[in-house]
């Protein structure tokens, strides 16, 4: 049906990324074994990787790495697919850690390569 349209406009992950939109987390997904370009986006960022003001013994690069792993974990359990629920457990004040369910996609990057999106449950 849409073969002979003209593309208006296209939105592209790298243009995610360079708005904030989608934070790329890549580097830290490598070291969690994660062999595809990996990126959270700016909600999942906000809620579970920035250390909330206040918050005592958390750093960025730590709450990156529960997310990421525990996301390798899932991928590691999961049937195929290009879509997971998991869980992992964040502390976003001073009491102990709460489960908070997080959403991951793999689906065709900007040229088509496999990539991943963490996301909040309810986000597209």
């Amino acid at each position: 049906m849409f073969e002979e349209a003209e593309l208006i406009y296209r939105y592209t992950r790298a243009q995610a990324i360079a708005d904030g939109v989608l934070v790329d987390v890549t580097a830290t997904a490598k070291e969690a074994g994660i062999t595809y370009p990996t990126a959270v986006t700016h909600a999942v960022f906000e809620r579970h990787i920035r250390v909330p003001d206040g918050v005592i013994g958390q750093d960025e690069r730590g709450r990156a790495w529960d997310v990421l792993w525990m996301l390798r974990f899932a991928i590691a359990r999961s049937p195929e697919g290009d879509f997971l629920l998991y869980t992992v457990f964040a502390r976003n004040d001073n009491a102990e850690p709460r489960p908070v369910k997080l959403k991951a996609l793999c689906h065709p990057g900007d040229e088509g390569e496999p990539v991943i999106t963490v996301l909040l449950p309810d986000e597209d």
